[in-house]
């Protein structure tokens, strides 16, 4: 138990630092479990080989990557883009249209579609709605994040901590006979409580706690304050750089400086430039700090001709208006863990990074060493056809939408019957059916329908398998679809609550929060454990959390003498509605950089929220389950 307890501590410690990627991490405590618990080392995690790989043959790993799949096959139809167009078109320049019109588009669809890539999609189109509403991003984006989470609350593959859940809870029937495995629409009517309770709250009180951090109009230039890093230079006739490429200046010359464009006779060069030749006169626009700059100049090699000030002056009349934009970092992305210098970002996409915000931090020197995280947003320039690259690859989210998008429009009926069909053939309940068509039409082969129930990991299947039939998805993109650090992390900790179960550690973390009994009823004891996931969840994956503390819930429940599967349900609730934070939730740390935000606007909009819904929480399984 002791074992169980260190290698809980190692895997709190490197989530919360992030010292290692949280697959990683997952897949080190997977190890550590057999390693520890192999006969002849140690033994003394009861984690058998078997078990500590049973995280990437359980069920609900498997379901997780096929909803991963069928959600990627919904976006590429741009189905929920067309939506978010409407939406724009419904909300215009007022706040009140504009948040109704992000919480009622984010908030359903994320109850069918995994809430993760809903909100990947619906970035760009809320910062547009912003752009063009006169509004700040910061009142919109937040609400977004936290829309799709309710929303994820509607159904049992809303969010990939329902669907683990609903796998712990089935494992853990076999000693608890009142929990089972989720149906499709189990807690649905509390998921439309929290989801109408807590639109309310953002569209009265939480809008107005959000400081506008991105000012309304302002342009790139002045939003990350990099007017005194952009400068304007005239090459001398002695200077080291004629007649070397803008490459090799870069990287080979005592040039410590971002070549940006290169002006020469009225005619500007933006990227590709770094094969261009820099010639006596050019006119060269860079990103350096002013102490750099001032080096050239005092060498007598440049001459110092200006600064540009605003998006304008960087982005050339003939070139289209979406050189300059954001970009988002997302989970998976080839860039997280490296540092600009030593990724192959700029000669990939030909592009120039001109500063970048980084969990509240606006970084806009000595950027090249700083290593990258999931959430950082890059502001990068580069030319019309770089940025269409980077809107169509997965390690991106580019925060506007694209001027032509290429969907797959003619298949949205083929893959909104098939998504009807994955749900559907969970949700109808065949014994009924069965047994009512038997008695009005007296044929007793209608009975063989109450036999028949097909769970969601086998609907899900059959549905990926019909995307790629019917040319929702190519084959290929199938694999592009899944985010294999939610898998691995799925695989990794599944086994960590086995062996928190096995070695007693849960029976005894029970047995010591069950001592609150004494002092509070059932129903406090229930708001308690709602909090102390809520809590958890803010500083460690939510799915983490919900292996953690489900096994100690029911536990708690037992000893108390309270109805098991009441506590399984606030678990899943808190853990899947993590607002204090932005590093608790994946789609808070999507809208973290494009919002501008800093980490208190998350704690300041987000704790009255939390709190509020543990109390609708809490009383509506009071209400609807019982205790």
């Amino acid at each position: 138990m002791l074992v169980v307890f260190g290698i809980i501590a190692i895997a709190l410690v490197l989530f919360i630092t992030e010292w290692l990627p949280i697959d990683v991490t997952a897949i080190l405590i997977m190890v550590l479990l057999m390693v520890l618990g192999a006969d002849g080392v140690v033994n003394a995690t009861e984690i058998s080989t078997a078990e500590g790989t049973s995280g990437f043959s359980s069920s609900a790993t498997i379901t997780v990557l096929a909803m991963l799949i069928l959600s990627s096959g919904i976006s590429q139809t741009g189905v929920v883009q067309i939506l978010g167009r409407k939406m724009a078109a419904f909300a215009g320049d007022d706040l009140d249209k504009q948040l109704l019109a992000t919480i009622g588009i984010s908030g359903p669809i994320s109850g069918f579609i995994n809430n993760t890539p809903v909100v990947a999609i619906l970035v760009p189109v809320v910062s547009d709605i912003a752009h063009k509403g006169k509004t700040s991003p910061s009142k919109l984006l937040i609400p977004l994040s936290y829309a799709s989470m309710f929303g994820g609350m509607l159904t049992l593959i809303g969010t990939s901590t329902n669907i683990l859940a609903s796998d712990v809870s089935a494992r853990l029937s076999t000693e608890y006979p009142e929990l089972h495995q989720f149906s499709m629409f189990e807690f649905t009517k509390l998921g439309i409580v929290v989801l109408v309770v807590g639109s309310i709250y953002l569209m009265t009180i939480g809008h107005r706690l959000l400081p506008e951090r991105v000012p309304v109009e302002e342009d790139y230039v002045q939003e990350y304050a990099i007017e005194e890093y952009l400068t304007e230079v005239v090459v001398d006739e002695d200077s080291p750089i004629v007649g070397t490429t803008v490459a090799d200046a870069i990287d080979h010359v005592e040039f410590d400086a971002d070549i940006l464009q290169v002006v020469r006779d009225d005619e500007e060069f933006i990227e590709p430039i770094a094969q261009k030749t820099i010639r006596e006169g050019d006119l060269l626009r860079l990103r350096a700090d002013r102490d750099t700059v001032q080096q050239f100049v005092d060498r007598g090699t440049l001459t110092l001709a200006g600064n540009p000030r605003t998006d304008e002056e960087l982005e050339p009349d003939e070139v289209a208006d979406r050189t300059l934009v954001e970009i988002v970092v997302p989970r998976g992305s080839f860039l997280v863990g490296e540092s600009l210098e030593t990724s192959t970002f700029r000669q990939r996409y030909d592009a120039t990074v001109l500063a970048f915000r980084s969990r509240g931090e606006t970084v806009r020197d000595h950027m090249e060493e700083r290593r990258i995280r999931v959430g950082d947003t890059l502001l990068v320039q580069a030319a019309p056809n770089s940025i269409d690259r980077l809107s169509q690859n997965d390690d991106f989210i580019v925060a506007h939408e694209p001027e032509e998008p290429d969907y797959r429009t003619e298949k949205i009926p083929h893959a909104a019957a098939i998504m009807a069909g994955v749900v559907g053939f969970v949700a109808v309940p065949w014994g009924t059916v069965g047994a009512t068509l038997a008695g009005l039409t007296g044929v007793g082969a209608f009975e063989a329908l109450s036999a028949l129930s097909l769970p969601i990991l086998v609907t899900a299947l059959a549905g990926v398998v019909a995307m790629v039939a019917t040319g929702v998805l190519k084959p290929t993109e199938i694999y592009d679809a899944v985010e294999w650090d939610v898998i691995f992390l799925l695989a990794g900790i599944i086994p960590l609550g086995i062996a928190l179960e096995q070695t007693g550690g849960a029976d005894l973390l029970g047995s010591l929060v069950a001592t609150t009994g004494t002092y509070l009823p059932a129903l406090g004891v229930l708001w308690v454990f709602y909090l102390a996931t809520g809590l958890i969840t803010g500083v460690i994956s939510n799915n983490a959390s919900v292996v953690l503390m489900l096994p100690v819930a029911v536990q708690t429940a037992d000893q108390i003498g309270a109805n098991p599967f009441a506590f399984v349900l606030a678990v899943t609730f808190a853990a899947s509605t993590a607002f204090l934070t932005p590093v608790g939730y994946q789609t808070n740390l999507f809208v973290y950089g494009p919002g501008g935000y800093k980490f208190t606007d998350f704690v300041r909009v987000g704790a009255p929220l939390q709190l509020l819904l543990s109390i609708v929480t809490v009383l509506g399984i009071n209400f609807f389950w019982g205790l």
